[in-house]
């Protein structure tokens, strides 16, 4: 059995909402044990027997056949989430800025999302792997930033979601635990 962090793009804004209660339930009927959702923010570990891209096929078909929509979600074992956690250059807590973790399912598109950062300015980010950037911004402004209206782009919908470094390390240390 491996230990698996799942990430879900999307979910309790934008007028999808899903009870973590409810989402613990309905992932009963699928190949997964010790399932556990941390915040209300689509946040989940839990175990498995199959590999990651098997185990985020079967957690989307659950998010669309339970709760009725196109669901996404990245999906990473705990050990790379601790990995991404541990290379992350940014503080974890700052007064000025908040620490954030872009994790993908399609690398190319976050080579994209991250060239067209670069292509911005005016913001810092560092590529952590192929699955994952970080990047900083202003604490109180990061909805209004230019990389988060980027990153909250369509086109980066389906295989991209970010997380904030504190939530990151709140989920490794769940997934350990399993």
């Amino acid at each position: 059995m491996e230990n698996y962090a799942v990430f879900l793009r999307g979910i309790n804004v934008g007028g999808i909402t899903i009870k973590m209660a409810d989402l613990k339930a309905a992932l009963k009927d699928y190949p997964f044990a010790k399932v556990k959702t941390l915040l209300a923010s689509g946040n989940v570990v839990l175990q498995s027997e199959l590999g990651p891209a098997e185990v985020k096929s079967r957690f989307e078909e659950c998010l669309r056949e339970s709760f009725g929509y196109d669901a996404w979600v990245v999906v990473l074992t705990a050990a790379r989430v601790a990995e991404l956690v541990e290379a992350c250059p940014y503080p974890a807590d700052d007064k000025s800025t908040h620490s954030y973790v872009t994790l993908a399912s399609d690398d190319a598109m976050l080579d994209e999302l991250f060239d067209a950062g670069e292509a911005l300015g005016g913001v810092e980010q560092t590529r952590l792997g192929p699955e994952a950037s970080s990047w900083l911004a202003p604490a109180g402004g990061t909805l209004d930033s230019p990389f988060s209206k980027l990153s909250a782009k369509a086109r980066y919908k389906a295989t991209t979601t970010t997380r904030n470094l504190r939530t990151l390390i709140k989920v490794r240390d769940a997934a350990a635990a399993l």
